[in-house]
């Protein structure tokens, strides 16, 4: 799109956090009602309330997960670490089997915002990650690690360069296993 329509777009730089929960639908199978109110207890009690301390816009809940925009990659990650460390904490003495466990995708870049979403490659690079974060970790891309890898106290494993389904170019993907994990 050119001209005078593509200057209302609104473009920014942003750090986009993509969650959902791990095998949501096994869960939901076992115990549907008891897995929707202890995913939204997670939501209230610790994501929400993180999201907002790390200055995150909540774009929106995706059913068993979030789509969050920060400011910039270090809260993002600082974030999603502090989310999934205290999950571990929230999760002692639960059955594996039934455990609500998180995995997150971590993507910047440029994004095109608008009152109820965000939008770009960024955006759907953040989606694509979180699938192939592993249970309890987080996903980001090389940008990112770069951003924030000196900062940080976990270690980041090079997962090499990952070709994503419709996405024309490859991405290279680190992940960080949040210590403690919980295994699903």
């Amino acid at each position: 799109m050119d001209g005078p329509t593509a200057q209302l777009l609104e473009r920014r730089w942003g750090a986009v956090l993509t969650a959902d929960v791990v095998e949501y639908s096994r869960l939901t199978s076992l115990n549907e009602e008891q897995t929707y109110l202890r995913y939204k207890a997670h939501r209230r009690e610790l994501i929400d309330p993180m999201t907002a301390e790390y200055r995150a816009r909540f774009v929106k809940s995706t059913g068993d997960g979030i789509l969050a925009e920060f400011e910039t990659a270090l809260d993002a990650v600082w974030c999603a670490i502090q989310v999934q460390q205290q999950m571990v904490e929230r999760c002692k003495g639960e059955s594996g089997d039934r455990r609500i466990v998180f995995r997150m995708g971590l993507s910047c870049g440029n994004i095109i915002a608008d009152k109820e979403d965000i939008y770009g490659h960024d955006v759907n690079v953040a989606a694509r990650l979180q699938t192939v974060a592993p249970a309890g970790g987080i996903a980001m891309t090389d940008r990112v690690a770069e951003l924030v890898g000196p900062s940080l106290s976990l270690p980041l494993e090079d997962l090499g360069i990952q070709k994503f389904r419709n996405m024309c170019l490859p991405v290279r993907v680190f992940q960080c296993r949040v210590l403690g994990e919980v295994a699903s």
